[in-house]
């Protein structure tokens, strides 16, 4: 197997590094110094399309094992991600991202656990038997994989979302081919390394722009995408999938609400908080952007928020900094923006709202606590995506539940409270794909991951995600034939009294 060279325009292609001359080629860009990382291929027609007739020809025969081989061979991909150092690939995580090294390093951890998982799990549920309609008859429904998925992943958690697709599209029988970021194309392509005993052609990891993703998604020779992105694209893949009947998951951002109730300590919820809105610098599909603070502790709550925010330090990920850059110089940029529309708009700063003085090289952004923030404002409406947390005044939890469903967003939403009926009142009323109490940012490779409305349709990770990458047949048997009362031709005293 080939070195991997970040500078080699390479792809991952029957299981070995590839070197792509034709096409253009993408600077990869460390948005802490804006340094080059890497460089990546821009991969054209030919090339994808060849990928696509490598899927199809692996995954027959991955798709003819039984559930028991493909569950050991995925075991071996897992204690592989296991045992491996997981330097290299962080390393490189953190100079394309930006994202502090402790926080890399913790993202590849969750990953080898939920290969486990979905090796398990596919062994465990290949379908239903349903009671006779006849006395005769057996009837049952059977998972059939649906051949190749598309998984167009994003650069925050490259690895971690990555992986809740594709070990689930693996499990169920499928081959597939990633399109990770421009962004994040070197960690995930040093990561595929780790499937390089599966049948060759089975993983494969293709590079480029978006023009890259469309090609795979419209191709009449893939059969199932995953989508993690913005709205604005998710849209255009769900209309691309619908033109050819093929199915899709789609998860496109939030906009989340965090709602303080006055019964809760207020020193926990300012760390609950702290951790909900900036970590990643924010660039977390479910950060807690929209904080609803009940009338009675706001003043007190804003106050401790900002001090807390004020204690994160901002720097290159391989420093002792909480706060990285954020990806893009158009990511950076939107944050500032937005955070200066809502101060003129009547918001107040109470703490950061600037790019930092002294990273003038970079895209950073200070952590930043809005006050005076009211539902109208395009904070509050639209995702942003960087470390702001913006705070509304609210009369009381009930209040913060009907304004946290003021949005065209439901991904997933927190509630800080020590009141189980609170807890429970915003459980049930919250509409979204996910709610937490008092532990936010924290989800589960066994259930459900996705949201609502504008946020996307369909499930990642838990047993609703593996059956998003495998499709449902009913089989009837009659293994004693006989001959049916209701079959042709129909007695003379089943017609109409008036017929000839």
């Amino acid at each position: 197997m080939a070195d991997f060279d970040p500078f080699a325009r390479q792809i991952f292609s029957g299981n070995d590094y590839v070197n792509i001359d034709s096409g253009n080629a993408i600077d990869v860009i460390n948005p802490a110094s804006l340094e080059p990382v890497g460089r990546i291929a821009d991969c054209d027609a030919a090339t994808l399309d060849k990928a696509i007739q490598q899927a199809r020809a692996a995954q027959r025969e991955w798709g003819g094992l039984d559930a028991k081989s493909r569950a050991a061979a995925l075991h071996d991909v897992a204690h592989s991600i296991a045992s491996a150092d997981p330097a290299p690939v962080c390393e490189l995580m953190t100079r394309e991202v930006g994202k502090p090294y402790p926080e890399s390093t913790g993202e590849l951890a969750n990953v080898a656990p939920a290969f486990h998982y979905f090796a398990e799990i596919a062994r465990d549920d290949a379908g239903r038997i349903a009671g006779p309609i006849q006395s005769t008859t057996f009837q049952y429904e059977r998972y059939d994989p649906y051949g190749v998925s598309v998984h167009i992943t994003p650069y925050n958690y490259p690895l971690l979302i990555l992986t809740m697709s594709v070990a689930a599209s693996l499990a169920a029988g499928n081959a597939v081919i990633v399109k990770p970021s421009e962004i994040s194309s070197l960690c995930t392509l040093a990561f595929m390394r780790h499937f390089k005993n599966l049948p060759p052609g089975l993983v494969t990891c293709v590079t480029g722009g978006g023009a890259v993703g469309a090609h795979l998604v419209e191709s009449d020779d893939t059969n199932v995408v995953a989508f993690t992105g913005s709205v604005e694209t998710g849209i255009k893949v769900n209309i691309a999938c619908a033109a050819k009947m093929k199915p899709c998951v789609i998860e496109a951002g939030g906009n989340d609400p965090l709602i303080v109730s006055d019964s809760i300590d207020l020193d926990f919820a300012t760390a609950a908080t702290t951790c909900a809105a900036f970590h990643l610098s924010g660039q977390i599909c479910t950060s807690a952007e929209r904080i609803f603070v009940v009338d009675g502790i706001h003043d007190e709550f804003v106050a401790k928020l900002s001090a807390s925010a004020k204690t994160l330090r901002v720097g290159d990920g391989f420093g002792k900094h909480e706060i990285g850059p954020l990806a893009t110089e158009a990511a950076r940029d939107k944050a500032a923006r937005m955070v200066d529309a809502a101060i003129t708009a009547g918001a107040k700063a109470e703490c950061g709202g600037r790019i930092p003085p002294d990273h003038s090289t970079g895209w950073y952004y200070e952590p930043t606590v809005l006050s005076g923030v009211t539902p109208d404002m395009a904070i509050m409406q639209d995702e942003i995506f960087g470390p702001v947390a913006s705070v509304c005044r609210v009369a009381d939890v009930d209040e913060g539940i009907a304004r946290a469903n003021q949005s065209r967003y439901g991904l997933g939403a927190s509630i800080l409270t020590t009141n189980m009926d609170e807890a429970m009142r915003a459980v049930e009323k919250i509409d979204s794909g996910m709610v937490n109490v008092n532990n936010p940012l924290v989800d589960s490779d066994a259930l459900h991951f996705g949201g609502r409305k504008f946020s996307g349709i369909g499930s990642l990770f838990g047993r609703a995600g593996l059956n998003s990458f495998r499709q449902i047949k009913m089989v009837t048997i009659d293994p004693k034939p006989i001959m049916h009362d209701w079959w042709y031709p129909y007695p003379d005293d089943w017609f109409h009294p008036g017929s000839n």
